[in-house]
């Protein structure tokens, strides 16, 4: 069980809670109510298993690739250190996505087929994102994806599971967690800068360099609290959700991190305490919205 959670990467699970969470919240405040408890927790489980699926799915494609080596600063892979096999690994993959697709087809008996496509281009997303001819997160497109999947789609689609309308709040709250969703890939991609451009991995931090990206991630970061407001007041809401400005302080240890040190256990640490920053960010949000409806 410890090797199969390492290899979910708990640390990225944030990235698929918080943009539910925060849509369903929304959806909330514009219905009064939670009218689909179900598909909450359908949403939910879906985000969770595409988001282990594409880990796994990483997993088993970098260590074909030859991305994922012994001295890597992250943390150990399951596949390329041997402790399960590729196939084992393959089959866990499926397994992640067999279940969001399963998730997936009760959504769409609630809110339409158009959440089927778009649990399909997720799925496809992170199988791509390092497998398949061409890997779009050895182009340096990874940061883009994670903003529009963990963002814009999964904020405005859990928000539309429930009422089945699109609205200015939830594209505004999309934009603020795709910018922190988008912030753990950045840290991620710098910690692995060296490793990643020997096998050829061209990462957005490989290509910007690392000034560039810690200057990225920075913005990420910040950006998200500077659109907060500005959804709020495009949406017309409560200013209760402002709340969740009082996360900002957790944002200044990854970010002195992310600037004075280029140690493994340093730059993890910074990946965590952004996964943190997400939860608490989103969690707080969620709970302005629920308190202001």
């Amino acid at each position: 069980m410890r090797i199969w959670l390492m290899a979910a990467r708990p640390r990225t699970l944030p990235a698929a809670i918080a943009p539910v969470l925060v849509g369903t919240a929304a959806a909330v405040y514009s219905a009064a109510e939670l009218p689909r408890v179900g598909a909450f927790i359908a949403a939910l489980f879906g985000s969770i298993f595409i988001q282990i699926g594409t880990n796994l799915a990483n997993d088993y494609s970098d260590a074909r690739r030859g991305a994922d080596t012994a001295d890597r600063l992250g943390p150990v892979r399951v596949t390329s250190s041997g402790l399960v096999t590729p196939r084992r690994v393959l089959h866990a993959t499926w397994i992640a996505f067999g279940i969001s697709v399963a998730c997936g087809i009760y959504l769409a008996t609630v809110a339409g087929l158009v959440i089927l496509l778009i649990g399909a281009l997720s799925i496809a997303a992170g199988i791509l994102y390092t497998g398949g001819p061409r890997p779009y997160g050895y182009e340096g497109l990874g940061e883009v994806f994670v903003f529009l999947f963990f963002g814009l789609v999964a904020v405005n689609g859990s928000y539309y599971v429930q009422v089945e309308e699109l609205a200015a709040l939830p594209l505004g709250l999309s934009i603020a967690v795709g910018f922190l969703a988008t912030a753990i890939l950045v840290v991620n991609n710098v910690r692995d800068m060296e490793t990643d451009r020997r096998a050829g991995k061209m990462t957005l931090a490989v290509r910007m360099g690392r000034h560039n990206a810690v200057v990225l991630y920075r913005m990420l970061v910040l950006g998200a609290y500077v659109v907060l407001p500005i959804a709020l007041i495009a949406g017309e809401a409560s200013a209760l959700p402002l709340i969740g400005l009082l996360s900002l302080p957790m944002a200044i240890g990854p970010m002195r991190a992310m600037t004075n040190r280029t140690d493994g256990p340093s730059l993890n640490a910074a990946l965590a305490a952004t996964g943190g920053l997400l939860g608490a960010f989103s969690l707080l949000v969620s709970a302005g919205l629920l308190i202001a409806s």
